[in-house]
């Protein structure tokens, strides 16, 4: 009876022993790979697994950890681990040095993000995935910065960017990963190839200077003979425009005068009618008397010639005392 009851409970803890350890709980975002007598057999998925122990076992690969040092200084740690992440892993890579197409030696690192999408792939395809993918980021991108010149690589980080993500996507599909970007944090060229480039910008900066001031210079000459021009133009229209309105004052003061000369004469040569006397030769002894009122009207001694049609005067003279004598009778 006690050894039918140590067999039970012996067995019973072998039960329990061999479900506990066939228990595998995988966190959210990572995944395991299981081998069945060392062949691949399933990978396990989020949550509680069930294998069977001492058969199935979990498959451990190599991989790498940045971690800091008590002085703040970045260290690379090397573990074998059982559980794979699932999430974009980030890598900086070291600072490396890469000859340029016209042979300068420059320094660039790398910041690489890439995603296992195939965790069975990642294990048996290739050996140590992450230095796999660091060596593979740092030949390629010596070997596309060697096909560029030292300003082409200054300026053209986006398109070398997108070069390396191209290469190194298509490269490691076959390991089960996804390259999703690649950032070139720091291009560093030698110092004496800094000084001459900071010359160089220098100089530029004062060249475009001195254009911008000749530019204004000569803009604002254009504006300034722009603006006297245009004065000068106003003026000239100012000027004309005076002048049109004077002679049309003058004009239509003419006018007026005439028309009251006019109306004056009318008025007279009714009256001169009514009275019975001739109005033009009243007129023309009126303007005559006019005349030789303003010639008299001068100082100093003038010698006044009277043309021989002006005796026609004396007559219209005496025509206007006649005509006033007989107004007078009546």
């Amino acid at each position: 009876m006690d050894i039918a009851a140590l067999i039970l409970t012996g067995a019973a803890i072998f039960v329990v022993l061999f479900v506990i350890t066939g228990i595998r709980i995988v966190p959210q975002a990572e995944t395991m790979v299981i081998e069945r007598l060392g062949k691949y057999h399933k990978t396990l998925q989020s949550g509680i697994n069930f294998i069977l122990p001492i058969i199935d076992k979990v498959r451990e690969i190599d991989w790498k950890f940045v971690k800091m040092d008590l002085n703040g200084r970045p260290i690379i740690v090397r573990q074998r681990i059982g559980k794979i992440d699932l999430r974009e892993i980030v890598y900086d890579y070291p600072k490396q040095n890469v000859i340029t197409r016209d042979n300068v030696v420059i320094e660039i690192n790398a910041i690489l993000y890439f995603q296992i999408t195939n965790p069975m792939k990642s294990v048996y395809e290739v050996a140590n995935l992450p230095d796999a993918i660091e060596k593979l980021t740092q030949t390629t991108l010596r070997n596309v910065v060697g096909e560029m010149d030292l300003d082409h690589t200054l300026s053209s980080r986006e398109t070398i960017n997108s070069k390396l993500r191209a290469i190194l996507d298509e490269a490691t599909d076959k390991w089960g990963v996804k390259v999703s970007r690649v950032e070139l944090q720091d291009i560093n060229p030698p110092e004496d190839i800094r000084q001459a480039m900071e010359k160089q910008m220098r100089a530029e900066r004062d060249k475009r200077a001195a254009v911008l001031t000749a530019e204004g210079s000569k803009q604002a000459k254009i504006l300034e003979a722009e603006g006297f021009r245009q004065s000068e133009i106003n003026q000239a229209e100012g000027r004309a425009r005076a002048v049109v309105l004077g002679a049309e004052a003058e004009a239509s003061a003419k006018v007026k005068v005439a028309g009251a000369e006019s109306e004056a004469i009318h008025l007279i040569a009714e009256a001169v009618k009514k009275a019975g006397g001739d109005p033009t030769k009243y007129l023309i002894a009126i303007k005559y008397i006019e005349t030789l009122k303003q010639m008299a009207a001068g100082n100093g001694s003038k010698t006044v010639y009277i043309p021989y049609e002006a005796t026609g005067v004396l007559s219209s003279l005496g025509g206007i005392k006649e005509l006033f004598a007989g107004q007078a009778i009546k």
